[in-house]
């Protein structure tokens, strides 16, 4: 299994589950103009889960590759919040400068679901 596929399946299957587990951080950082920051963090929680599965097997690796990235975008928005805001999250090391770092590394975990799921590589496997 490959770098791409295992970091593909743990980081989102454990980052899922702990939407469930411990809600609480997550709905913390859904900007305050969305609605619903419990139902929100659930179902980022699902998508995540459910994409990471899916990347597993051969015959939903695709679907699952897209689900993730999908996911990736619709949560992109709370990550700009954390970073035009980071004096409501004092307990993050680092505070703004690690807030910001956090933005372009959701293209490199965007590019490890593709690498995993959707490249040429991924579909031979």
């Amino acid at each position: 299994m490959t770098f791409a596929r295992r970091f593909t399946l743990y980081a989102f299957s454990l980052t899922g589950i702990l939407h469930f587990v411990t809600p609480k951080p997550f709905e913390a950082i859904v900007p305050d103009y969305l609605p619903a920051h419990r139902e929100l963090v659930y179902a980022s929680g699902a998508t995540e889960l459910a994409g990471a599965l899916m990347s597993a097997h051969p015959r939903t690796r695709r679907a699952g590759g897209w689900l993730l990235l999908a996911t990736l975008v619709g949560v992109y928005p709370a990550n700009i919040h954390m970073a035009m805001h980071p004096e409501a999250f004092p307990q993050v090391p680092g505070g703004r400068a690690t807030l910001i770092a956090r933005l372009p590394l959701q293209f490199a975990f965007a590019f490890l679901v593709w690498k995993a799921t959707l490249s040429r590589e991924a579909q031979a496997r």
